[in-house]
């Protein structure tokens, strides 16, 4: 471990924005919205009906989990936030392990920093304990917050306590995925597919209260804290014996390998390239296309996740009579139905919008591995180059959004009888996110040619317009406010016939924004920072 202050300092130096970002917005997330509940529902009679209608409903719950006590504050925020705030901070934890450690070793600079008087474990050792640090801030933040709002202290440590541990359980999960593989992309993929597994798991157990499926998350095991409802303080360990199991087994992994290698053989290529990789965009196909088939798996799981829960809506008018008079103005059950599946198919949007920034990216990283002269030094232009990856990440966002629409169709429709107009229906209205997702694409490409070191920001503008989607209407911001997110401009095709007008808008930004970034990359000198 020699060394391994020396190197955390530096990933600090590295981190400056990044780590400290995350950390506002998720500690931001959690207090505003305990804010905003105490501001709409300030009595106890608000809190409870509301909690009647979340017990009634499988879909909510798997989307944010059960709620254990809606007769306070504290009990409505831990239901709210614990799970989105969770699955921030384990995506922070784990883009934070795999920059220091896998990237590090991809580009050679560990192999540098090796040659000095380094341990073999400092490395990683750094990267691990940065992470930690960030967790434990947002723990302590967190905790603070809420207390600060006048929430019960145990609670509100229970809470960041939650959140803290969800994102060190997710730490181990990187440090041992990159161990693993060879490449980061690669480490961060499998990392985020246990992630995504996990948030299934949870879902599902909630949505269908087998707690088995639950407990066997560490996303379950966050909600499961039971923050401001009778704190079990033994799942807190259980998370934190986790996070230490999982670096233990790291350590043991990282003696088993060479430096710069995974566990995890490459397989090795063909001695001559097939005639079809003959071009740009069949090389850009060929290096993304593994990334597009996990991202299209994924959403043909939520897909039939949300399409198989949508029906469930129904069962929140029960026996309120209240309610179903109201919903019977408003179209029915089919009504909360179709509210629901558009929710749903926006969660996707701004899901592709990541898809897209990620494949966008892609010229980033070939640029920095210097992978990009040589093609650039054949008969290949620099405007020919960047559209092959923009094809494959316009392309691809849709195609992904066309699987998840119709797992979502097939998986709603053969509950009601009518599988092929569900799966039909639900492909427009899928396909309509696209040019919001299409639109972060454009960004990522203008922050690519105009300022290449600052690419990161890209991910910064998808979860701005996120946190817009989540939070904007529980704070009852401004109209011109939300009209800053490409995917408050997208129809609500299920309640209401598509205006082209919006769609038509976000094409010309983006096509504004795609030519400026082109642009400027043909301007600018390769590897100009």
């Amino acid at each position: 471990m020699t060394g391994t202050l020396t190197l955390v300092w530096l990933a600090l130096r590295r981190d400056r924005v990044l780590v400290p970002v995350w950390i506002v917005v998720i500690v931001g997330l959690v207090t505003v919205s305990a804010s905003a509940i105490a501001e709409l529902y300030p009595q106890a009679g608000q809190r409870i009906a509301l909690g009647v209608t979340i017990g009634a409903a499988p879909a909510l719950q798997a989307l944010t989990g059960p709620v254990f006590d809606a007769t306070s504050i504290g009990g409505l925020t831990a239901w709210r936030a614990t799970t989105i705030a969770a699955v921030l901070a384990a995506l922070m934890s784990i883009l934070v392990v795999t920059r220091h450690t896998r990237a590090e070793e991809e580009t050679g600079r560990a192999e540098l920093v090796g040659s000095c008087a380094v341990g073999r474990q400092a490395v990683p050792g750094a990267a691990v304990l940065v992470a930690t640090a960030a967790n434990v801030l947002i723990a302590l933040l967190i905790t603070v917050g809420l207390a600060g709002q006048g929430l019960p202290v145990a609670g509100a440590l229970a809470f960041g306590a939650a959140v803290g541990g969800t994102g060190w359980v997710f730490t181990g999960v990187a440090i041992v995925a990159a161990q693993l593989t060879t490449h980061a992309r690669t480490a961060n993929a499998l990392a985020c597919a246990v992630l995504g597994v996990a948030f299934l798991l949870r879902a599902l157990g909630d949505a269908a209260k087998v707690e088995a499926l639950a407990w066997s998350s560490p996303l379950g095991w966050a909600q499961r804290v039971r923050a401001f409802a009778g704190e079990r303080w033994w799942v807190v360990a259980l998370l934190a014996v986790t996070a230490l199991a999982l670096m233990a087994a790291a350590a043991l992994l990282a003696r088993r390998r060479d430096l710069g290698a995974g566990l995890l053989p490459s397989r090795p290529g063909l001695p001559e390239a097939r005639p079809y990789l003959a071009g740009p965009l069949a090389l850009a196909w060929r290096l993304q296309r593994g990334g597009l088939l996990g991202w299209a798996i994924g959403f043909a799981v939520a897909g039939m996740l949300f399409g198989a829960l949508a029906h469930s809506m129904g069962d929140i008018v029960g026996d309120n009579p209240q309610l179903a008079a109201l919903l019977a103005q408003l179209g029915g059950t089919d009504a909360l139905t179709d509210a629901f599946l558009t929710a749903e198919l926006s969660v996707l949007g701004l899901v592709a919008g990541g898809y897209a920034v990620q494949a966008t990216l892609r010229l980033r990283d070939e640029e920095s591995a210097l992978r990009a002269g040589p093609v650039l030094a054949a008969a290949v232009t620099r405007r020919r180059w960047s559209l092959s990856h923009l094809g494959v990440a316009l392309g691809g966002s849709a195609l992904i959004l066309s699987v998840g629409g119709l797992a979502a169709g097939l998986a709603h429709g053969l509950r009601i009888g009518e599988p092929a107009a569900q799966a039909a229906r639900m492909l427009g209205a899928a396909l309509v996110q696209a040019p919001a997702a299409w639109t972060l694409a454009a960004i990522a490409m203008l922050l690519f040619g105009l300022l290449p070191r600052l690419t990161a920001l890209a991910w910064a503008a998808l979860l701005a317009f996120a946190l817009l989607a989540q939070l904007g209407e529980l704070l009852q911001l401004d109209d011109w406010v939300m009209n800053l997110s490409p995917f408050a401009h997208v129809p609500q095709t299920l309640s209401q016939p598509v205006d082209a007008g919006p769609l038509l808008g976000l094409g010309v930004v983006t096509a504004a924004l795609l030519v400026a970034g082109i642009t400027a990359f043909q301007r600018r000198d390769l590897q100009e920072g």
